[in-house]
């Protein structure tokens, strides 16, 4: 048993504790105002990196547009989702399965914190679901999907899945096309190892907007093409 693994799993025995507590503290107190939520996911996003001393690097943030957005994210480790908690420059509602919102506690929070399900099904009860999101983010949610659907388990970019591009086309809203560096150094996809005190940097790229008059089909090959090129340039 390597000491990457002992780290690992010592941290993970203080971080999943912390998680329930801020999801429940978080539920309760965000009563009055669901405003309140996003502050404590931020604080849960900030401390989880804080435990393992990871620092975050924020570069790009004058080319997000106003208004809602989908962020589209490589996803190299378990601290993606801490990063992008903690430091992304715009409150990020998640893109998250089903079968999440079914745990006690943590899933009434994630409803609370606006988080919307997916399910990941086959059929209409798949597309009924990405409708219901892509009118959420017209309402004006911004959020975050990772297009690969798992983790890489050796730092190159995986195939992009089609159906966060599917949403995207529905909700015609831009694109962001966002790069995470560094995280497979830290934690890499698929094994509870930990590599502390590094720093993962959030490269954010150029809204990609689908031109007038293209059908959904077409829309969503234009949006996975532009989106995959983007974000593999920066991983180079």
């Amino acid at each position: 048993m390597t000491m990457a693994f002992l780290r690992g799993l010592l941290y993970m025995s203080l971080f999943f504790p912390l998680t329930f507590l801020v999801a429940g503290t978080a539920l309760v107190c965000s009563l009055p105002d669901p405003r309140r939520y996003g502050a404590f996911a931020r604080f849960w996003g900030r401390m989880g990196l804080a435990l393992a001393g990871i620092r975050v690097a924020v570069n790009g943030t004058e080319r997000l547009p106003a208004g809602p957005v989908i962020v589209m994210s490589n996803h190299q480790s378990n601290f993606d989702i801490l990063a992008l908690q903690g430091h992304f420059p715009r409150r990020l509602s998640w893109i998250a399965k089903e079968e999440l919102f079914r745990i006690p506690v943590f899933g009434p929070s994630m409803r609370r914190g606006g988080y919307i399900p997916l399910d990941r099904g086959h059929g209409r009860k798949a597309l009924k679901s990405i409708d219901e999101a892509a009118q959420q983010i017209r309402n004006g949610a911004s959020v975050i999907i990772f297009p690969e659907g798992t983790r890489t388990r050796d730092g190159r970019l995986l195939p992009f899945k089609r159906g966060g591009f599917m949403l995207a086309a529905r909700a015609g809203v831009p694109v962001v096309p966002v790069t995470l560096v560094g995280s497979f150094g830290v934690n890499p996809g698929g094994t509870c190892k930990l590599y502390p005190f590094r720093q993962v940097e959030i490269r954010i790229g150029k809204p990609i907007a689908v031109p007038q008059g293209m059908r959904r089909s077409e829309a969503e090959e234009f949006l996975m093409a532009r989106v995959h090129d983007a974000i593999a340039k920066e991983i180079g």
